[in-house]
């Protein structure tokens, strides 16, 4: 296939993993954790070694199915239901304290988990994951996937040197490893319609962003929310929030791209089918702007103003609605703002 016609060919399946049905129903979510770090002292952007410890005993109680990334997956792909309370365990940072310490706990509780590692970081410190740490997870089944190169943004580059950094880190996995990565992490979280173009033009299955949110089928394979924990998000009164939240199932979702243009702040809208709850209750805030008002069209359309224009950089922009049970539905999306030239 040349490249003329390759590239209608992925944009059309990216349109299509976008977006999917707005309705909700039982079995078509899942919750998905990113850990930046483990930690035995206190630090801004990492979990403590107690606090995951919390974390890991809770979700072995019984309430919760442990589920592998790819099975994951494997189930939205296939439209086949996952369980009520499926949560996935990732860890981004290629700490070495996942192998020394981490992957043994973990796996004394048959629970799985996926690393995502930048291709450029094994073995280049002391405190990071090694290939050979790498290759020995693997060959015992840990999921690796790929943390998309660090420096300038990914998803402001020109689309062939995108495609050419995701393209040396899939080339590099597979000579270290053996096989391809089937994951991508977009970097800083940062991603736009180029960028899930690009990722899924070098053959991955599904990208990870880090927007807080529950992964549901609606929002495609390209765009899958994460919840990120750290010290100040990690207490067990958040972490039980988070584990228990269900999906906010949405559909025509404007604007298009998350590349924020001309128009900044942009007019967000999208539409959730019943029954989800009452939009009237829903609550919206802009990380860092705050509350956003909320208009609702015809009971199932909701019409977003945010408080103000997006800084340059990465916007994130939190949506919640009280659910069944006492949980709430939460959908994360993220916005790339370019910087003045």
């Amino acid at each position: 296939m040349t490249a003329a016609v390759r590239a209608p060919v992925i944009a059309a399946a990216v349109a299509a993993l976008m977006l999917g049905t707005a309705q909700a129903r039982a079995g078509d979510s899942a919750v998905i954790l990113a850990y930046p770090r483990i930690a035995a002292g206190p630090a801004h952007s990492t979990v403590t070694q107690a606090q995951f410890e919390a974390h890991v005993k809770e979700l072995a109680g019984g309430a919760y199915t442990v589920m592998r990334l790819g099975d994951v997956v494997d189930a939205m792909k296939a439209g086949r239901d996952l369980p009520d309370r499926a949560v996935v365990l990732t860890f981004d940072s290629g700490d070495r304290a996942i192998h020394r310490t981490i992957w043994p706990k973990l796996k004394s509780m048959s629970l799985p988990f996926t690393v995502f590692v930048g291709t450029d970081r094994p073995g280049s410190r002391a405190n990071y994951l090694g290939w050979q740490e790498l290759s020995e997870m693997a060959a015992a089944g840990v999921e690796i996937g790929i943390e998309g190169p660090g420096g300038p943004s990914l998803a402001l580059m020109p689309a062939e040197r995108m495609k050419a950094e995701i393209a040396r880190a899939m080339q590099r996995m597979r000579q270290e490893l053996g096989s391809a990565p089937r994951f991508f992490s977009y970097p800083q979280g940062e991603y736009t319609r180029a960028t899930m173009a690009a990722v899924a033009e070098a053959g991955l299955e599904a990208a990870f962003s880090d927007q807080s949110g529950v992964a549901h089928r609606s929002l495609g394979l390209f765009a899958l929310p994460r919840f990120q924990l750290s010290q100040t998000y990690g207490d067990m009164e958040r972490f039980a929030v988070v584990a228990n939240a269900l999906a906010l199932p949405i559909r025509d979702l404007t604007p298009a791209d998350t590349l924020v243009g001309v128009q900044n702040p942009p007019v967000l809208g999208f539409t959730t089918d019943a029954p989800v709850g009452k939009l009237e209750q829903l609550s919206c805030f802009a990380v860092g702007l705050g509350r956003a008002a909320i208009e609702v069209l015809g009971e199932v359309r909701a019409e977003i103003r945010m408080p103000g224009p997006f800084p340059p950089g990465r916007m994130r922009v939190n949506c919640t609605l009280p659910g069944p049970d006492g949980r709430w539905r939460w959908l994360g999306l993220s916005f790339v703002v370019p910087k003045p030239q």
